[in-house]
């Protein structure tokens, strides 16, 4: 059966509308390094709505993004989340005590620690009498972890709650085989030496060879990586203005760690160890040394490679989100008001990373706004192709009309606007944990450049999706 994107691409009824007007080098990051003048926010309407609650971020941190397998390898994933949660109560000096929940995003659960939220939440000295609970969602679980939150004060439950999310890829769970975890369990259960020796007479050698987490979809067996492999050919992107891409993402976020943009990253002191204070993933490099490297998913035709795509990364991040009228009770600035939202899910075969391509209208729609409204586009980024991809489906008549069941494009984010200080691919990507970034980025942004209005997106496995508007508190 021939796939929705093969279908895609040969019924095309003009190539020259389909394809992105969007030259290699208008990628290159020369043009894209300017930041935008900061200045005075510029005067729209508010989207406060009657009768609702006012839900405002305070403030938000990340421990610093790094490679796994480098400093935090010898942590566990509850270590790296209890380190976000202290550094949110000294970056905010809230009281623990009228903190009324606590909730946390998750992909790949450490077995020990299943409710990872609980126990950072206790690690960290919040009382036992603070319930917490924990998430998962992909790379959408501390959107997912945000937005519970964001329902809990909206619904009068809650005035005070942390969100957050935490992923350690360092030291994923290793299972043994089916086969040796049923011996094993019978083994336990067995009564005398005699149902023992039986059972151990069917070990076979290959009872030891280990289950590794799945990094496929499971609805489909595909990697991601492939996935966004064929997504790319499927929207004609080239190698070249994937590597283009990437290395703009890397500049980006080399500037704005340099002139100490980054400012929700706080130091963490390793136990053991030396204290980490910056993302460690930030690698710019050249266009020339990008072409050396082979495809890593479709071999050798695929354009995906290791530097035009995110990295495994451990990290964790904490919000402290409120009720707008708690918050200023409380002497509080808020950054940002947390405004409309959507979550979507497509095919996870053929539209596995097009979430903001579907979420994008769906939130502005919601929020009454339309693209020249937002001043800071802050995206997932997975991958390069998955980003330029995106785009075109964006700004495609065609697709809208066929695949959304729209009208007419939500057309393509300025490049100026977009991601400016970096995004996954160059700050790194913990799965449970780049929703928080992603809203801090876009809520800070706007602060810097004078902006109202943050459109924050990612993509997720199992063809799910997720944006949020975020607006700028009034300075």
């Amino acid at each position: 059966m021939t796939t929705i994107l093969t279908y895609t691409l040969k019924n095309l009824p003009n190539a020259s509308k389909w394809t992105l007007r969007l030259p290699v080098r208008s990628l290159s990051c020369s043009s894209q390094l300017r930041a935008a003048p900061a200045g005075q926010t510029k005067s729209k309407k508010t989207l406060a709505k009657p009768n609702v609650r006012n839900i405002v971020v305070v403030d938000g941190v990340r421990t610093p993004f790094l490679l796994s397998g480098t400093s935090y390898k010898d942590l566990m994933p509850h270590d790296l989340a209890r380190a976000a949660l202290t550094g949110l109560l000294n970056q905010t000096s809230v009281p623990k005590d009228i903190v009324d929940y606590i909730i946390f995003g998750t992909v790949i659960q450490e077995v020990k620690t299943s409710n990872v939220a609980r126990e950072a939440a206790l690690g960290a000295g919040f009382s036992d009498k603070t319930p917490a609970h924990t998430v998962t969602m992909a790379c959408i679980s501390a959107n997912q972890a945000m937005t519970t939150g964001v329902g809990l004060i909206a619904s009068g439950q809650c005035d005070v709650i942390v969100a957050g999310g935490v992923e350690l890829m360092s030291d994923v769970p290793i299972r043994h085989s089916r086969k040796m975890r049923k011996m094993m369990l019978d083994l336990n259960k067995a009564k005398t030496l005699g149902q023992r020796l039986s059972l151990l007479s069917k070990f076979r050698l290959n009872f030891l060879s280990p289950e590794l987490p799945a990094v496929a979809e499971f609805s489909t067996s595909e990697t991601m990586g492939h996935s966004a492999d064929r997504l790319a050919a499927a929207f004609s992107v080239s190698r070249l203005e994937q590597d283009e891409y990437a290395l703009r993402s890397h500049s980006l976020a080399k500037k704005a760690q340099d002139e100490g943009l980054l400012s929700d990253v706080i130091a963490f002191k390793v136990p053991g160890k030396d204290t980490v204070t910056k993302d460690n993933g930030i690698r710019p490099s050249s266009l020339e040394q990008m072409a050396k490297l082979k495809p890593a998913f479709i071999k050798p035709y695929g354009t995906v490679t290791a530097a035009n795509s995110s990295f495994l990364t451990d990290g964790a991040s904490a919000m402290l989100i409120m009720a707008e009228e708690k918050a200023l009770a409380m002497g509080y600035k808020p950054k940002a008001y947390l405004r409309d939202f959507v979550y979507v899910s497509q095919d996870p075969k053929d539209q596995l990373l097009l979430g903001p391509t579907y979420a994008t209208p769906k939130v502005l729609e919601k929020a009454g706004l339309t693209m020249n409204d937002i001043d800071a586009f802050e995206f997932h980024e997975a991958f390069s192709g998955q980003i330029l991809a995106n785009f075109k489906a964006m700004d495609s008549d065609w697709f809208a009309q066929n695949y959304m069941g729209r009208k007419t494009k939500v057309g393509l984010p300025p490049l100026e606007k977009f991601n400016n200080w970096g995004g996954s691919l160059s700050l790194g990507h913990p799965f449970g944990a780049t929703g928080c970034r992603l809203v801090m980025a876009a809520a800070n942004r706007l602060r810097k450049e004078g902006g109202q209005y943050g459109l924050v997106a990612a993509c997720a496995a199992g063809g799910q999706g997720h944006a949020m508007i975020v607006e700028a508190y009034p300075k």
